[in-house]
């Protein structure tokens, strides 16, 4: 985080876990926050931009995505900020501050957009994971199950992502006696 002080300043609470441990908890808060933010803001980024025969499926699809992560930011905040944190969570700040790199201003096809994303959500489905390990080690339950509950979403939006390129990747080709079988891209390449 930039402001490590700012990231992990707590106010007096009555919550049952230690300052210290709280601390730690809002620190890793706050980096979820900004990458969060961050891949909301890059998923609109899609919505907006994508073109091509399956613009409005994925238009609405990211759409949905994009609302999914914004109900995570406002949680993600709230908890940080019950825990005597205080919630970074500016624009600027979620740039400065996120895991995730930016998304390529260069494309425009449906499939291109479908793999950025995906690049972006595989990082962050892992953060996810660890924090969910590292809340707990922490002691704090709680963060640890919302961590599980972002987790689950953000793997069947990773998924839904896939599927779009592995049906995408697909070969089909002619097998000699003038029938078609498909391929795996895996099959293509061991091939």
């Amino acid at each position: 985080m930039s402001d490590n002080k700012l990231a992990s300043r707590l106010h007096p609470t009555r919550i049952d876990i230690p300052a210290d441990a709280r601390t730690k908890i809002v620190t890793i808060l706050n980096q979820t926050l900004a990458a969060t933010s961050d891949l909301k803001s890059q998923v609109k980024q899609a919505h907006w931009n994508v073109k091509g025969t399956d613009f409005y499926q994925l238009h609405l699809m990211f759409d949905e995505m994009a609302a999914e992560l914004e109900e995570y930011v406002d949680t993600i905040a709230e908890r940080v900020t019950a825990l005597g944190g205080y919630a970074m969570g500016t624009v600027r700040m979620a740039a400065e501050n996120s895991i995730l790199p930016e998304f390529p201003v260069d494309i425009l096809a449906g499939m291109e957009h479908v793999t950025a994303l995906a690049d972006r959500f595989a990082p962050y489905a892992k953060h996810i994971r660890e924090a969910i390990d590292k809340t707990d080690e922490l002691g704090d339950v709680d963060t640890s199950d919302l961590y599980t509950e972002v987790s689950r979403t953000i793997d069947k939006r990773l998924w839904f992502l896939e599927a779009h390129l592995q049906a995408s990747t697909t070969n089909t080709t002619s097998n000699g006696n003038g029938k078609t079988a498909t391929k795996t891209p895996q099959q293509a390449v061991a091939k």
